[in-house]
């Protein structure tokens, strides 16, 4: 029997608090300088969410999902800090970013997984093109150490970008984007702004990375490197996570005020930036592959974080229709539009299934990529439809969800008792569980929660734009054409049989060609995943005890 892989430190969710409260970032949210951010309540759902990923790890039950053994260290590590090398680590970064989520919303903790596998693979195209070993070796102790301490990075790439229509070179102010000010025997000297960044205020270390390619001119732009979040010249401005309001203890945010999301902007002042943890510098050439790269893994794992969602909204409004006396199985209206529902959640899910099968091995790296056409048909399903899943959520869940009168009179001595008898639907279904239920869709599909799902979804890991090019770029639609060629005997073989049509490289509608995917240049062998799935909305809501 083989004998167990030796296991990196593996926090707690309170051990991750902990780990938080030892740092002091300069945060400002809402106009107000947050000493720590573990106290502060405008930032807990946040930092809720990103220590489940941690307590959930710890759990025998979900260890097969949540950790995994890192090939180049032989430990056992998060799964969300882990490189992938086989289509089962594909598939099993989606059930783990789906069982995450279903519970969250949005873990966060995700991106992490998404940049670590890109950057590994950039730094090892790096050093294929110059004969060396040093940055893919730089990028290892840099892994190891975020694995070894269990730690949450945020990925700083969206720069604040300027004038859309300039190059960085060519902005009026440089500090609109991020780049390298100084060099030095020690290492680099970072100004600038990285915008729409993730759980900023609340992680260990940023991982800076460039968001666009870059020309040879904006070679100062294209760095990546690893920053801690108390680094001196680091300013963070930060919206709340969730909707931590005033009034949470009559139960108007029943999600959102244990979960949520912080976004900041991050300013970068002259920070300073050791050699060790500069994974690259004025490689400008290369800087299109590391962004290529982390959207094909991030789009492929948004997938996996918005089905979690859907599980949330497909639990919810099974919960609403029985609340309000019906049964979907024999109401047609209802049971079509839940059917849809669960079509669109599981349809752009399995496309995140497809991206893993057919994921294949980076050569510089060996690391495994997820499908680039699947992971990005999946995200732009997601991104597009996000905004008919909150419809069917409305049509099941009837008006109720917004014209219910508002908490306070849930404990209002003249109103209570009158309200919880005429709005009592389903005799089963006492008349708090039917209101619970209610305002947990509004939560999340009908006031600011649900908008920030929209948008999130709309436009996080890139725009439907991004989707749709890098889907005509990959498909093989020359090799489609050619089908159609053989098929009209384009060409004629010397005995006069058809035959395939040669491959014109000048001719633009043929050059993107790829192996079948039904063959062994053109698909990898299948891990083995592990699927699991949790009670979401029964986990969220509290018990569904009969009144008393």
């Amino acid at each position: 029997m083989n004998a167990p892989a030796p296991q990196s430190l593996m926090m707690s969710g309170n051990d991750f608090r902990e780990s938080l409260r030892r740092l002091k970032p300069k945060v400002f949210v809402d106009g107000r300088r947050i000493e720590n951010v573990v106290d502060e309540r405008a930032l807990q759902p946040g930092i809720n969410a990103i220590a489940l990923t941690y307590d959930i790890a710890l759990k025998p039950e979900y260890a097969p999902i949540m950790t995994a053994v890192q090939h180049t260290s032989g430990k056992r590590v998060n799964r969300l800090s882990h490189i992938n090398t086989s289509s089962g680590d594909l598939l099993n970064k989606l059930e783990a970013t789906r069982l995450v989520c279903q519970e969250t919303g949005c873990a966060q903790r995700y991106l992490v997984h998404d940049a670590l596998n890109a950057l590994g693979q950039v730094t090892a195209r790096i050093d294929d093109a110059r004969g060396s070993t040093e940055h893919h070796a730089k990028f290892l102790n840099y892994l190891h150490m975020v694995q070894d301490q269990d730690l949450t990075l945020a990925v700083a790439m969206t720069d604040a970008k300027g004038d859309r229509s300039k190059k960085p070179h060519q902005q009026g102010n440089p500090d609109s984007y991020v780049h390298v000010v100084e060099r030095n025997a020690k290492g680099i000297y970072l100004s600038g702004a990285k915008a729409i960044v993730t759980g900023a205020p609340y992680v260990h270390e940023f991982l800076v990375m460039p968001c666009r390619q870059m020309g040879q001119a904006d070679a100062d732009f294209a760095v990546c490197c690893a920053v801690p979040i108390d680094a001196d010249g680091i300013t963070i401005v930060a919206r709340p996570a969730g909707r931590p309001g005033e009034k949470l203890e009559h139960g108007d945010a029943l999600f959102s005020r244990k979960y949520g999301q912080s976004t900041g902007v991050v300013l970068f002042d002259r920070v300073f930036v050791p050699w060790d943890r500069v994974f690259y510098a004025g490689e400008w050439e290369h800087s299109h592959h590391l962004t290529y790269s982390y959207a094909t893994h991030h789009r492929q794992t948004c997938i996996a974080a918005r089905a979690g969602f859907g599980d949330l909204l497909i639990g919810a409004g099974a919960l609403m229709c029985e609340a309000n006396g019906f049964d979907p199985g024999k109401e047609t209206h209802l049971r079509d539009q839940m059917v849809e529902l669960i079509k669109i959640t599981e349809g752009f899910y399995a496309c995140g299934v497809a991206a893993s099968v057919y994921g294949k091995e980076d050569p510089y790296s060996k690391t495994f990529m997820p499908d680039p056409v699947f992971a990005n048909i999946g995200k732009l399903l997601m991104a597009t439809q996000i905004y008919d899943m909150h419809r069917i959520a409305h049509y099941v869940s009837g008006g109720l969800i917004v014209t219910l009168p508002g908490p306070d009179e849930d404990h209002n001595p003249e109103t209570a008792a009158r309200l919880s008898d005429v709005l009592r639907a389903n005799p089963e279904v006492p008349y708090d569980k039917r209101i619970e239920a209610a305002r947990f869709i509004e939560d999340l599909t009908a006031g600011y929660q649900g908008g920030w799902y929209s948008v999130i979804s709309l436009h996080g890991g890139g725009s439907p734009a991004a989707m749709k090019q890098e889907i005509y770029r990959n498909y093989p639609i020359g090799s489609k054409v050619e089908l159609v060629e053989r098929i009209l005997e384009r060409g004629v073989a010397v005995d006069g049989s058809p035959a395939a049509a040669p491959h014109d490289p000048e001719r633009a509608i043929t050059q993107n060609r790829q192996p079948g995917k039904c063959c062994d240049m053109g698909c990898s062998t299948l891990g083995q995943p592990m699927m699991v799935d949790l009670p979401a909305v029964e986990a969220t809501l509290p018990s569904r005890r009969a009144a008393d």
